[in-house]
């Protein structure tokens, strides 16, 4: 007897009762485990990732958050090869796998990065720049986003059973949210290995990870206005879940990835000799056999010219001619076996509808060769091409997630575009063009239809991931029949799962909350340079106010030549006159920063280790000859590494003239020791 899946609740491992359905092999139709719809309490999962995984989460900076997703990934990477003998029992040959176990590794270690390159050190992120609400300056706004104390539901499909729950975990983890999985039933024994890997590494704050095996009845009753939901599957389950009543009225948030009719365009550019007519070719082949076809991103629709029909389907039936299908360990196949016999008989079903305007130009949805397993035994079945009639609908309309394509022909650019936006809506669409009015033209006229569109030519293709590989640092997801949602999209995805607040407040009261010095709070000048203190002793707000420099004609002379910047504006006397921005020799706005520099920096070695940049320079007012300048910083952030003994400050630098107008404003970015603790 199989074993009967477990699930992971408030902290322990729950079995059921009962022993279960069992799941089966898709290469051999051996049972691999049982699975039960009688799962643990659902709603004592969601009391525990409010009550402890929560405030665990929300207790640590996004650098701790984004720290820990490194340390998980690494983790799971020893027990890659556990992961792989597991995937192959879903179908998925080795090169799929390596697309949703590699690919789901990698999403942690995007997220990662991004959170500790791109969010602060704290745990509030601030949105956009201060906003002045008052003349004197003495009341102000800033939008924020902040940790919502709910938790994240994901509701997963069977395709891709480690990706489909990283890809949701990272942004959620990242932005203080703990997680309930729910993954799709039929390859469920592959989530839960990889969950119960994360759990016994002792990694995770306990409660921010639970995993609901079986039936997700009930969950939604226990969700409110800051829980999250993220969906993938079918756009008939997502409707159901969009008309919860807890959704409809009760603000649950849901984010909805279904069926999606994705197509790739072949330029009118492309000849037979072009490189970009073999890149779509290929592009094309690699989507229908990838995971079987079974991806939400592969090619449903193949659009090409009418002219270029002929030779686009010679070409893909050659190259799928030469597709071997079989055991997903075998080491001669090129595509495994989907899913389950049962998703193998709705891909038929869907291959069917497509006939009644579209005719099979290869393949044969009921026999196929196999090496290595059982052709019948296993869910196996053959890459199948159709070639549709002209006005066909049925392409437009139903998806056969298996490998499954069909030919469209189109006459003119805006044909290709009116196909393309018939799917309803997309997650991804492709256009192969070495022509840039061509790629304009389609993009701008699908971009309203899709979520992504891959440009594909000669100059990308080396480095392209291809139309089917959704990237973390960019969102997965399409508007309409795609289900309307968006996921991962990098810092954007860790945004959806925050609240975004506008704050009003006196800027004293602003720096307090938001940990980041606001302009018009109170800066602390003292006996001590700031540069001359380490982290542990520097205060935002800590500042210098600077001696002042006069700006002579000699030195904007000096600059001048020494540049090499003999703008009219710094050498032409008559010619800076007569312009009214300048009434006269001013001083190179360059030459302006670097003697604010001189002005501010303390030169002896100390805590300041290097100096990496200035960020929203700006000149306000020029400064002429002879004009006297002075520098006031101030620490307005302050970012301790958590991985190394420095960390970064941002500080605040203003530069006035003699009477006081500001001439310059930007940000310094240094790096500082840490000093004692």
């Amino acid at each position: 007897m199989s074993e009967t899946l477990q699930s992971y609740a408030r902290g322990a491992w729950f079995t059921p009762a009962d022993e279960g359905s069992p799941l089966a092999d898709a290469n051999t139709g051996e049972t691999v485990a049982r699975i039960s719809a009688n799962g643990p309490d659902v709603a004592g999962m969601v009391d525990h990732a409010r009550r402890v995984g929560g405030p665990a989460l929300r207790a640590l900076t996004f650098h701790q958050r984004a720290n820990l997703l490194k340390e998980v990934a690494k983790h799971l990477m020893e027990y890659k090869e556990e992961f792989y003998a597991l995937s192959h029992r879903t179908g998925a040959t080795r090169r799929d796998t390596a697309v949703d176990v590699d690919g789901g590794f990698g999403t942690l270690f995007s997220f990662s990065s991004k959170g500790r390159r791109e969010l602060p050190n704290s745990t509030v992120i601030l949105d956009g720049p201060l906003e002045q609400l008052g003349r004197q300056g003495t009341f102000v706004g800033q939008h924020v986003y902040t940790s919502r104390p709910g938790v994240a539901v994901q509701i997963n499909a069977f395709n891709f059973p480690v990706w489909g729950m990283l890809e949701k975990l990272a942004p959620a983890f990242l932005a203080g949210m703990p997680s309930i999985v729910k993954p799709a039933g039929q390859t469920a024994y592959l989530t839960a290995a990889v969950v119960r890997r994360m759990v016994e590494s002792g990694l995770l704050p306990e409660g921010s990870l639970q995993l609901l095996v079986g039936s997700h009845r009930g969950l939604l009753d226990n969700l409110g206005p800051q829980d999250v939901v993220g969906f993938t599957g079918s756009a008939a389950t997502g409707a159901i879940l969009r008309n919860h009543p807890n959704v409809v009225s009760g603000g649950v948030q849901l984010n909805v990835e279904a069926d999606s009719l994705n197509c790739s365009i072949l330029g009118p550019d492309v000849s037979e000799q072009d490189p970009e007519f073999d890149l779509f070719v290929k592009q094309v082949v690699t989507e229908m056999t990838v995971k079987a076809g079974q991806k939400c991103t592969a090619i449903r629709r193949v659009i090409v010219p009418e002219s270029m029909a002929d030779a686009v389907v010679g070409a893909l039936t050659d190259r799928l001619s030469k597709v071997v299908v079989g055991a997903a360990d075998h080491p001669d196949a090129r595509m495994g076996a989907l899913v389950s016999l049962g998703q193998r008989e709705e891909v038929r079903k869907a291959v069917k509808a497509l006939r009644a305007s579209s005719e099979i130009v290869h393949g044969d949805p009921e026999d196929v060769e196999v090496v290595g397993a059982d052709a019948e035994a296993g869910a196996f079945m053959s890459p199948i091409l159709l070639r549709a009639e002209p006005g066909a609908r049925e392409p437009h309309e139903v998806e056969a997630f298996g490998p499954v394509s069909t030919v469209i022909t189109y006459d003119g650019v805006a044909e290709a575009v009116e196909l393309a936006a018939r799917g309803s809506g997309s997650l991804v669409g492709s256009v192969v063009t070495n022509d840039p009015d061509v790629a304009r033209e389609v993009v701008l006229g699908v971009a309203p239809w899709h979520g992504r569109v891959l440009v594909l030519n000669r100059d990308d293709a080396k480095e392209s991931t291809g139309h089917g590989s959704p990237l973390p640092v960019l969102v997965h997801g399409g508007p309409g029949r795609a289900g309307g949602g968006e996921e991962m999209g990098g810092v954007r995805g860790v945004k959806h799962h925050m609240q975004r607040t506008a704050v009003q407040a006196s800027p004293d009261m602003a720096t307090a909350i938001t940990g980041h010095w606001t302009t018009g709070s109170k800066r602390t000048v003292d006996d001590v340079h700031p540069f001359r203190k380490d982290l542990s002793q520097l205060r935002i707000g800590d500042t210098i106010r600077s001696a002042e420099r006069t700006v002579t004609r000699a030195d904007i002379d000096h600059f001048a030549e020494f540049t090499g910047d003999t703008f009219y504006a710094h050498t032409d006397e008559e010619a800076a006159a007569a312009n009214p921005l300048f009434g006269g020799i001013v001083a190179h706005g360059y030459l302006v920063v670097s003697l604010a520099a001189g002005l501010f920096v303390d030169p002896a070695p100390g805590p300041v280790l290097a100096n990496f940049g200035v960020d929203n320079l700006r000149f306000l007012t020029p400064v002429k000859e002879d004009a006297t300048i002075r520098v006031t910083l101030t620490a307005k952030q302050i970012t301790p590494r958590t991985n190394a003994d420095y960390g970064e400050v941002r500080w605040d630098a203003l530069v006035t003239d003699q009477d006081g107008e500001a001439v310059a404003t930007y940000d310094v970015l240094t790096l500082v020791a840490k000093g004692g603790e």
